[in-house]
């Protein structure tokens, strides 16, 4: 396969790290960039992401996206535009997600339908991919190859939320209110849903046939007031969570995806985080028991731990022109790899 033409969606938080991936690979070529807001139509791709100039143009101009004759779509805004993916898709380009389409419905009902329609009339494909749901997915599920009988599998996400600067994420989580209302878990879930595909398509990829989804919830608050410099949360606010989906099969839990979040360990709750960033446990035969722990270079700021959402989607454009039409699913685009013997260093 020879190099790959790729648009870069939008270049916010996830969007400029996964342009300057796209930059960075040999194998792919920038073809174009849409700029969500006006002020970024007609800037360089390069500054956009802080790299030297491109030479590409960002544009808001779909017509001459579509027009330029790329291979891939890396779609990374922070709402999903269900006309747009449609289109894209159905023009031919495969398009691989960082966006879960949740502000559309999420991918099931009609708004997964509209989306498989379009794959198959421009005979392309859709592969959502990230961090979490993504990466951590398709390793844990390739880790049960090693189990002779497999009873339950589990992945319990801890961070430091405070490194993501997005106020709406957290306010729509609860942060900074006195108390978690029926109104706020019920939103809280529906943000929480993208945790329920993980779930889902892990079940899926290892062969459970799922006949009930179970969300669970609790919040902390803060024993002190926090300012974070661009979110506050007062004293006795909820500043932490701890939340999930367990998938079952006739009333066991055989996939479990959980995440304990909090933007200060300055808690009236006694809760432990883990320092690492992953828990993964595969109850069989053998047990399974894995810990991952990232660590940045010294260079990172805040808004580079995005760049583990970004780089499975950048990994993975080769491997999804490679996989059939479609919505794709964990075993369909296979074993992601970043291009390490190309990027060998001297």
């Amino acid at each position: 396969m020879g190099t790959l033409r790729v648009i870069q969606w939008t270049t916010g938080k996830v969007g400029k790290l996964s342009l300057r991936g796209i930059l960075d690979d040999p194998r792919l070529e920038l073809a174009g960039v849409y700029a969500y807001s006006d002020d970024k139509a007609g800037t360089d791709a390069g500054p956009l992401c802080g790299r030297p100039d491109t030479g590409v143009l960002a544009t808001r101009d779909i017509d001459e996206l579509l027009a330029l004759g790329a291979d891939t779509v890396l779609y990374t805004p922070f709402m999903a535009d269900l006309d747009h993916a449609v289109r894209l898709l159905e023009s031919g380009l495969d398009v691989i997600s960082t966006n879960l389409f949740l502000n559309v419905g999420g991918i099931q009902g009609e708004t997964k339908a509209r989306l498989e329609q379009a794959c198959e009339r421009g005979n392309s494909s859709l592969y959502i991919s990230g961090i979490n749901p993504g990466w951590i997915n398709t390793m844990t599920a390739a880790m049960t190859a090693v189990c002779r009988d497999v009873q339950m599998v589990s992945i319990a996400e801890s961070a430091d939320v405070s490194v993501y600067e997005s106020a709406e994420t957290w306010q729509a989580l609860g942060m900074s209110l006195p108390e978690a209302t029926p109104q706020v878990i019920e939103i809280a879930k529906m943000w929480l849903s993208t945790f329920h595909d993980a779930v889902q398509r892990m079940a899926v990829t290892l062969g459970y046939e799922l006949d009930d989804m179970e969300f669970f919830i609790e919040h902390a608050t803060a024993s002190e007031k926090v300012d974070l410099g661009w979110f506050c949360m007062e004293k006795d606010t909820i500043a932490a969570i701890r939340a999930g989906w367990n998938g079952k099969v006739k009333g066991k839990t055989v996939v479990q995806s959980k995440v304990a979040w909090y933007l200060t360990k300055q808690l009236n709750a006694d809760w432990d985080f883990l320092d690492d960033h992953y828990h993964v446990v595969i109850k069989g035969e053998p047990e399974v028991d894995t810990r991952i722990r990232f660590i940045p270079p010294d260079t990172w700021g805040n808004h580079e731990w995005d760049t583990m959402t970004a780089m499975p989607a950048v990994s993975a454009v080769l491997d999804v022109a490679a996989a059939p039409a479609g919505i794709l699913g964990l075993k369909d685009v296979g074993l992601v790899t970043a291009p390490a013997g190309i990027w060998q260093h001297d």
